[in-house]
Parts: structure tokens; C-alpha cells; sequence
């Protein structure tokens, strides 16, 4: 055992009879269904309510945050703790769920570039779980060059006055508060005059349409702001310095989209397992399809070296809080991984993986299919596929510049 194993048994010892006094077992190996699953439209209530609360109260829905802001105060290696405590009992953290994007993405920016008055006011919700941030970044006309976006806000005195139009707002329609990138000076460069402000979304002046996708059911809203108003303390960063903001959150949110997990959050089993069972195996218990056997052999590298280099990047980025230009080659990554899954799942399932509906289908088929298409997104949200190999491309291979500047 190293020393920093040795030197955090003390707290996993700590944790591990915190867990047995506070998890509800009625929640073991549940997943993410209490909580509302991935659009978070059902009420948090009973046992979820009391994990999600107590989880909150010890500040380890965020570990690592500042616990006089309402996080864990924890070290990355005490957090590491906590998460294989967790993983033993079959527990989950519900919050950063819970907060939509405020435990990825909005609420690192604010501990970067908020103000005191801002981190007390926004962050202690956020590690409740019970504030849920959207973002208001894409527009109708303004997708990956971002920086064309044409949502207005004027200063009008006491407040800001905001008016336009974003798409693809995850979880607009069920959130409490919004950040979004808005022009605030149209006589400069485009990147030059974009501000990052912060406001509620439950007012008059706001109104969210659902968009319904292939896959079913669908997080991503039309928004729209007509005189929406945004307090003149909740301009994050400096006026029209919203595109160095706006950059540091999508470091964040790419880093948080690193993980190469299956396209729906309500399937389960080993690839090599289903596999089994829809192909058949010979006399020495061995997938039938030899080619199949090869294909699913080469994924499963690939997985493992994706792991490898999660592990490689974060232990390399320890002491240092700056996100990498590496978070890049992990989303692309991620992206392989996860959408090679959901291929070789649906061409082992055969017939039984082109079902929408009906009694012919498992309801874990029916996933199956319905995350393969919900998947075909993971390459365009949060920078697409080609975005990311640009970046790529210039920061870490050092290849010239080739995109338009502007």
C-alpha cells in the first residue's frame, strides 16, 4: 500500500460508516431513476430527497469545492475516497444531475472568475442540488461559430436588458438560472464584444419551447428572451471579455463529457455478455462470430486505453488547475468509444435491434436503440467531433492556424 493510500484510511474508514448511517438502502444500485433521469423532470422525493440532502450537508455532492461555500473542502485523492466508498454500496451522487450544468461547467467559472458576492450567492445552491443551471450558448444562426451570436443585452441602468434567441438549451425548461454568452458591443470584432451574464429564468421576459429529437424523450430547448433582465452584479468576468469566459467553461464541460459510457443510462451488462446471448457460442463457450469476436476485441482496447489516458491526463494535471487542451483528445475519444458500443450492440442484437415500440421488444432492447440514436449527438454537442480535432490540431500538435479568425 503507498502512502497516500495509507494516509487516507482514516477517511475511508470515516466514510464507510457514514455511508451505512445515512444511504438509504432502498436506493442501492438504483441509478439515476429517483432522481428524475437525465432531464430531471420527476419531483425529487422521499429517500432520494433525504440522500440528496444529506449528501449536501457534508458538502460531498462536490467534494472538492470550498466547504465555506457549501462543497467538501476535500483533496482529489480524498475525493477518490468517497467515490469508491460510494461505489461499494451501490450509492450514486445525485447533485451534479441535479444541478444540470452548474457542478461541470458554471459553477468552475464562477470559482475562477466570479466575485466573492457572486460565489456566496450562486455556489452554495449549486452544491445543494436544488439550483439547476442552462446555458445559453447556440443560436438559431450562431452553432459552432459562436462567436456570431446576435443576443442582445443593453445596459439599462440598474439591470440589463437582454433580447434574442438560443437552440439547444439543455434543460432550459426546468431550470432556475441561465448563463449565457451575449453582445454587448457590436462596434468591435465579433469575440471582442460578447459578455457572459447570469439570470433567472423565471420571469416574464423568458420562454422555453421543448425539442423533441429521434431518440424519444429529449433535454434541448428553443430559448427565448424578449426584455429578459439580468441583475448589473451578475455580468461574470469582465464587460466584454465573455468569449475568454465562455472558452473556460467549454474547457470544463469537455472535461466532464470524458467518460466513455453506454449511449442510455438505463442498460446494463458486459458488451461480451449480450453478445453471448444474441450470437450464440460454440462448444468451448466462444462467440460464434469469429469476425464479431475481433471487432468487439478491438473496442474493448479501445475503452481501456481511452481509461488509461483519463488516468495518465489526471494524474498528470494533479497541482494544477488550469484544464488542458487534452480534455480535446478525450471527448473525441469518448465519443468513439461510446458510439463503436452502441454499432456493435445494435448489429449483434439483429432484428431485435430495430424496434421502436411493441410487444416484440424488451424494454432493454428498446433502450438499446433509442440510445443509438440519442448517441449520434454526443459528436456535435460540446464542440463537435471536427471542432475538437481543430483544437487539436493547434494546441497540441502546434499545427498553423487554417480556420477563419474573426
Amino acid at each position: 500500500m503507498n502512502d497516500i493510500a495509507t494516509q487516507q484510511e482514516p477517511f475511508r474508514a470515516e466514510v464507510a460508516e457514514w455511508l451505512e448511517e445515512n444511504f438509504p438502502k432502498s436506493l442501492k444500485g438504483a441509478g439515476i431513476a429517483p432522481f428524475g433521469g437525465v432531464e430531471g423532470e420527476i419531483p425529487v422525493q422521499g429517500d432520494a430527497a433525504d440522500w440528496r440532502d444529506r449528501l449536501a450537508s457534508r458538502g460531498w455532492g462536490t467534494p472538492t469545492w470550498p466547504a465555506e461555500l457549501g462543497g467538501g473542502g476535500l483533496s482529489h485523492d480524498a475525493a477518490k475516497v468517497l467515490s469508491e466508498e460510494m461505489h461499494k454500496v451501490g450509492a450514486i451522487n445525485p447533485i451534479p444531475l441535479l444541478a444540470g450544468m452548474g457542478v461541470t461547467m458554471v459553477g468552475p467559472t464562477i470559482l475562477e472568475y466570479g466575485t466573492d458576492d457572486q460565489k456566496q450567492r450562486h455556489i452554495p445552491g449549486i452544491c445543494s442540488g436544488k439550483i439547476r443551471w442552462c446555458l445559453g450558448y447556440s443560436e438559431p444562426n450562431a452553432g459552432s461559430d459562436l462567436a456570431s451570436l446576435a443576443t442582445k443585452a443593453e445596459d439599462n441602468g440598474d439591470h440589463w436588458l437582454i433580447n434574442g434567441q438560443k437552440v439547444w438549451t439543455s434543460g432550459a425548461d426546468i431550470s432556475q438560472w441561465c448563463g449565457a454568452l451575449v453582445r454587448t458591443d457590436s462596434s468591435v470584432k465579433k469575440r471582442d464584444g460578447i459578455s457572459f451574464l447570469m439570470l433567472e429564468m423565471d420571469q416574464p421576459g423568458v420562454e422555453t419551447r421543448p425539442i423533441k429529437l429521434i431518440a424519444g424523450a429529449s433535454p434541448f430547448c428553443e430559448t427565448f428572451f424578449n426584455d429578459a433582465q439580468a441583475r448589473k452584479d451578475d455580468l461574470l468576468g469582465a464587460l466584454n471579455d465573455g468569449w475568454s469566459v465562455g472558452k473556460r467553461l467549454l474547457q470544463h464541460e469537455r472535461a466532464s463529457q470524458t467518460g466513455a459510457r453506454p449511449a442510455s443510462n438505463k442498460v446494463s451488462g458486459s458488451l461480451q455478455e449480450l453478445a453471448k446471448a444474441y450470437v450464440g457460442v460454440n462448444d468451448q463457450g466462444v462467440l460464434n462470430d469469429a469476425d464479431l469476436r475481433g471487432r468487439i476485441a478491438d473496442h474493448l482496447m479501445h475503452t481501456r486505453a481511452h481509461g488509461l489516458t483519463i488516468a495518465r491526463i489526471s494524474a498528470e494535471a494533479k497541482g494544477n488547475p488550469a484544464v488542458s487542451a487534452a480534455a480535446s483528445i478525450l471527448k473525441n475519444s469518448a465519443t468513439r468509444v461510446s458510439q463503436e458500443r452502441a454499432e456493435l450492440t445494435l448489429e449483434f442484437m439483429g432484428h431485435q435491434g430495430v424496434g421502436w415500440e411493441g410487444g416484440d421488444y424488451s424494454e432493454e432492447e428498446l433502450e438499446h436503440v433509442r440510445g443509438w440514436l440519442g448517441g449520434k449527438a454526443i459528436s456535435i454537442y460540446g464542440g463537435s467531433f471536427e471542432i475538437q480535432n481543430n483544437i487539436i490540431a493547434k494546441n497540441i500538435l502546434g499545427l498553423p492556424e487554417t480556420t477563419q479568425k474573426g
